[in-house]
């Protein structure tokens, strides 16, 4: 089932502006996987390439900021009032 936001997309919503942010991880996240896999695949056929480590650990650790950033930016759940 693909990802879909249901209303009006309105850019000052904090919700909207979390999907978004979602929405932007997940392309990254499927770029590395994609990307990071052909290049392994491609070393394991051919000629070992000396710096794909590096790349796959420097890549890796701009993901895992940008999801400790998604993550930090979440809005706070809407407090209804007190009983």
């Amino acid at each position: 089932m693909p990802i879909r936001w249901y209303g009006p997309a309105d850019p000052a919503d904090p919700t909207y502006r979390h999907f978004e942010r979602i929405v932007n991880f997940t392309l990254h996240a499927a770029l590395f996987a994609a990307l990071n896999s052909g290049l392994w695949v491609v070393q394991g056929l051919r000629h070992p390439w000396s710096h794909l480590n590096l790349l796959t650990l420097g890549w890796g650790a701009v993901l895992a900021t940008h999801l400790a950033l998604v993550l930090n930016l979440r809005p706070q759940p809407a407090q209804g009032p007190p009983s």
